[in-house]
């Protein structure tokens, strides 16, 4: 099956119904399905089935529009995070092979820098503004006639989306999801949470489609759901409630840290937020007293996903059901958790030789089911590695209770989550280590009350230097997304290390945990 044929299918059934919402226009499903078709056929014209089409967007509704008529051409979507740097974008780009690229238009520069660094896909467009360069309007893909290639049958096998994951040896890996992986997903939340999902629903779209928003994106898509996109650029607590208002928002997905900013606006109160039932939250440890207060103000209408790239959304679910806990101890204690694995998935806890640990042991979570990738993009060691006897090794330690729930204790790979972002201390270290004055570095995530965990880089001077917390993270601005560069610098005359010379960040991590020194602040 086709990922695409999901608005294909709920055209059909609900032509009238609208479909893509901005703030100032609606599209119906009727129409939106002759532009998928017409989009699909303009890509077609121009590439060849398994072309990648890279999208790199602001939020709007036209980047989640070509990642599905990339779909519906027998193409491969390639959303990249708009928060990366350009030259994050430039090994994408390259290690993908993508033939398009379509890009809002306020990444114009971005772009241009992009191609001082390697040669552009030859296919460009741009959506919105009007531009120079060489790039065609969006619009453009919207002429010309019908290809008889349009509903043509797809290799549920077939990769439909390379989720390019931030990469822990400091370059990102291309995850290839299939489209029986993001339909084995969609069952999933159907089933595990997201049943009562209809035409009558509107997903309000607060984060890029190159995360998890669009996962949820495709549950409501299924069932007809409206697509709304506010054009706002920030996050920004009275814009999101003012939408919520406007378009009569039914449901949304948020990182914790979201949840957290809403709940601390005092402009909550002064709109109408009663349409909002059903709020996904993932991507991060969502702090209990957070979830609490916002279930006092909301009621029971939040559930949560876990997955990841290689895995999508869906590896275990915490269900609205679940948040409601009474006086029941074991409800209350399996808040904590992430929920339980739905039908489509296995989870097994197991030590490092692979032997499954018993209840309440933690160990390294492993999944199996037709929600796993099929493998990184053109890295056949690091696919190896990751997926052994069948079974998606996933980096992360946890446990599962005698019910199935599924408890997070720690990440094997020193993954830090910031606002829900994952960052790798590996690429930021290599960063680091680039900077003349810089002699060792460990970069390590310690707690923050705004964002979950930020980053802090432990260095250790070269001799002779002296460098300045403003001059390190300036460096590793100029080198890597801002959203990855550390928030504070410690400087000590070493590193703990193990006798075999390995850096302990266990024992960083217990060092300054607690009382991380508070970044100067730098621009930008």
């Amino acid at each position: 099956m086709n990922v695409a044929n999901l608005l294909v299918r709920s055209a059909l059934h609900h032509p009238e119904r609208p479909l893509w919402i901005d703030g100032s226009r609606s599209i119906s499903y009727g129409e939106g399905r002759q532009r998928l078709d017409a989009i699909a056929s303009a890509l077609r014209h121009r590439g060849e089935h398994g072309d990648r089409v890279a999208i790199l967007s602001s939020n709007r509704f036209e980047a989640f529009e070509i990642y599905l008529a990339a779909m519906r051409a027998g193409m491969v979507a390639v959303p990249m995070n708009p928060k990366l740097h350009p030259s994050e974008y430039a090994y994408i780009l390259s290690d993908s092979g993508a033939k398009f690229f379509a890009f809002s238009a306020n990444f114009e520069d971005v772009v241009q820098q992009i191609g001082k660094e390697i040669s552009l896909p030859s296919h460009l467009f741009r959506i919105g503004g009007e531009g120079g360069g060489n790039a065609q309007p969006y619009e453009a893909l919207l002429e010309g006639e019908l290809h008889p290639y349009i509903g043509s049958a797809i290799d549920p096998n077939e990769t439909a989306w390379l989720f390019y994951t931030s990469g822990t040896t400091g370059r990102p890996k291309g995850a290839m999801e299939t489209h029986r992986n993001l339909v084995t997903m969609i069952h999933n939340f159907l089933t595990s949470g997201l049943g009562e999902a209809s035409e009558t629903d509107v997903m309000l779209h607060l984060a890029p489609i190159s995360h998890g928003t669009a996962s949820i994106g495709l549950v409501y898509l299924a069932r007809g759901g409206a697509q709304a996109f506010p054009l706002s650029k920030s996050f920004e607590a009275p814009k999101v409630f003012e939408a919520i208002q406007r378009f009569g928002v039914t449901a949304t997905m948020l990182a914790p840290t979201m949840v957290q900013l809403l709940m601390r606006s005092d402009e909550r109160t002064s709109f109408d937020l009663s349409t909002l039932r059903t709020v996904v939250y993932g991507g991060a440890p969502m702090h209990r007293g957070v979830l609490d207060e916002a279930m006092a103000a909301f009621g029971p209408i939040f559930m949560q996903g876990f997955g990841q790239g290689e895995a999508a959304a869906a590896c275990a679910i915490l269900s609205k059901a679940d948040h409601v806990v009474g006086d029941d101890p074991d409800r209350e204690r399996r808040l904590n958790s992430v929920g339980r694995p739905p039908i489509a998935v296995m989870i097994r806890i197991a030590d490092e030789e692979g032997n499954t640990l018993p209840v309440g042991v933690s160990g390294e979570i492993l999944v199996q089911g037709d929600l796993v990738m099929s493998g990184y993009w053109n890295n056949p060691e690091a696919t190896a590695n990751t997926i052994k006897d069948g079974w998606l090794h996933t980096g992360d330690v946890g446990y599962l209770d005698e019910g199935g729930y599924l408890f997070l204790t720690d990440r094997v790979k020193d993954m830090i989550i910031s606002g829900g972002s994952n960052i790798y201390p590996r690429e930021i270290e290599e960063v680091l280590y680039q900077h003349p004055d810089v002699a060792e570095v460990s970069v390590i995530g310690v707690p923050d009350p705004k964002w979950g965990e930020s980053v802090l880089a432990v260095v250790v001077p070269r001799a002779d230097t002296e460098p300045t917390e403003e001059s390190l993270i300036e460096h590793c601005k100029n080198h890597i997304a801002s959203f990855k560069k550390p928030k504070a610098v410690a400087f000590v005359d070493a590193l703990p290390k193990s006798a075999n010379g390995k850096v302990l960040k266990r024992v960083l991590r217990e060092q300054f945990g607690e009382s991380a020194p508070a970044a100067t602040p730098v621009a930008g």
